[in-house]
């Protein structure tokens, strides 16, 4: 994997299509905002900016993703824009709370009006062994998503083997995962390329075992035009073209879309 890393790096300044993909990215980006700080002025920033860019020609982005109070006052901003209100959930960003009381937290989000949750995983169960609770919390809060996405958080910085990263998307998989997501943006590292590519393999798999398309959301310092390349070719040579669309493939951004947007329109 890291042969294929520094190929697509060295491919990136050459693409002959760059701005076309870039555009493309645009489409697929979960704009967020996940501070302490946050109300509802800064969600009405953020949705705003979401939808400017249709304004200057370009594609609107797939989702905002905010916190479970704002997702009532998102959905009022975004309505008929077609930019879906993704909430996280489930004691995001620590996963430390009781199980009954994280689906809560996702059930508020869903009755809130979330097009898509975003868990995180116990990585702390996990990390001590307990790997079927991985699946057991992944089930149940699928269950309390109905027919939401779900986007399961696995940390990958904190998990930091490629045993362990691989072992969980495994499971949260098993666990009824519709996408799988690096990372929270609240540790460093967050998203890497190698986590990327452990992640993506596995989908891979799943998809030549049981024909099963899961989705793959990088998330945390993805901040360049080249960084959101690197990972865009990552998908396309690991699983293919089919997943270059905002139904099974995102990254999870705050300052990206400026970049690409400076690029497009220099």
């Amino acid at each position: 994997m890291d042969t294929l890393i520094k190929n697509l790096q060295s491919e990136i300044k050459e693409l002959p299509n760059r701005k076309e993909i870039l555009a493309n990215i645009l489409s697929l980006l979960d704009l967020t905002t996940l501070e302490g700080s946050d109300n509802n002025a800064r969600i009405e920033t953020l949705c705003n900016k979401a939808l400017s860019f249709g304004s200057h020609g370009l594609p609107l982005p797939a989702a905002v993703c905010v916190y479970p109070p704002f997702v009532k006052h998102a959905k009022t901003l975004l309505a008929g824009s077609g930019v879906h209100v993704a909430s996280v959930a489930g004691a995001f960003p620590s996963g430390q709370l009781p199980l009954h009381l994280r689906v809560n937290e996702c059930e508020y989000a869903v009755a809130e009006g979330a097009d898509e949750v975003d868990m995180v995983i116990s990585r702390g169960t996990f990390l001590a062994g307990d790997h079927k609770f991985l699946v057991d919390e992944v089930a149940a809060m699928k269950q309390a998503c109905g027919k939401v996405h779900l986007k399961v958080i696995l940390e990958t910085g904190e998990l930091v083997t490629e045993s362990n990263i691989k072992l969980a998307s495994e499971l949260a998989i098993a666990g009824g995962a519709d996408f799988i997501k690096t990372s929270t943006g609240k540790i460093q590292p967050a998203a890497t390329p190698e986590a990327m590519a452990i992640m993506l393999q596995v989908i891979k798999n799943h998809f030549d075992k049981t024909g099963v398309r899961i989705g793959i959301k990088p998330a945390g310092g993805i901040s360049t035009p080249d960084q959101a390349l690197l990972y865009y070719l990552l998908v396309k040579n690991i699983v293919g073209n089919e997943w270059l669309n905002n139904k099974l493939f995102r990254i999870g951004a705050s300052r990206l879309a400026d970049g690409i947007q400076t690029e497009l329109q220099g």
